[in-house]
């Protein structure tokens, strides 16, 4: 529902590497302890019920020859945390998104430019729930700081249609439109280490 991002490479560059190296891509690995997905779909077509996963796994890779990075992002269906624990469990439920079946939700997003992560703008990309794969545009919002996903997350929102995913129940009381926003940290890179002063 991510994405939703990430390194030095992302936000400009990585260290020094040995002349006539060939640029090589660069994976930065979401941090699932500070990401989550948070969701919301109204009852009654007034009342917003809101709920958000913690479990977030994925990575960001950066391609260095186009200078575009590409999310995969994986989201535990357990992990949904609700106002009560009905909520929760008619949420994990075959009639919602089926964590029995479907204990994954995925999203891969397209190639976009690594400005982007900045700047703001489209993340078109494809979306996995219940096993059903649909396109889908989010919005990255503009970074609120210079290091977006360390210093800051990096924030996406959208929407999708319950019933293009196969969940079709209680239309008259549900709306059929969720609405998604995604708060992504990245694991931050490992300082490097001084070795030990030499005996002597």
């Amino acid at each position: 529902m991510h994405a939703l991002l990430f390194g030095c490479a992302l936000l400009g560059g990585t260290g020094p590497a040995l002349a006539g190296d060939p640029p090589r891509s660069e994976i930065i690995h979401l941090d699932a302890t500070r990401s989550e997905v948070g969701f919301r779909v109204k009852v009654l077509w007034l009342l917003g019920v809101r709920g958000h996963f913690g479990d977030i796994d994925g990575s960001v890779r950066l391609d260095p020859f186009r200078n575009e990075l590409r999310v995969d992002a994986r989201i535990g269906v357990a992990s949904v945390r609700m106002s009560s624990t009905s909520y929760e469990e008619w949420v994990k439920s075959p009639e919602f998104f089926d964590a029995a079946a479907h204990p994954q939700i995925e999203f891969s997003s397209e190639p976009f430019p690594r400005a982007r992560l900045r700047a703001g703008g489209e993340l078109p990309g494809e979306l996995t729930v219940r096993g059903v794969r649909q396109p889908v545009r989010f919005d990255l919002q503009p970074a609120e700081c210079d290091r977006p996903a360390y210093d800051c997350p990096i924030r996406v929102n959208g929407a999708i249609r319950r019933s293009t995913f196969g969940m079709g129940s209680h239309r008259g009381t549900l709306a059929d439109k969720v609405e998604l926003d995604f708060t992504v940290y990245a694991v931050p890179p490992q300082r490097d280490v001084a070795a030990p002063p030499t005996p002597g």
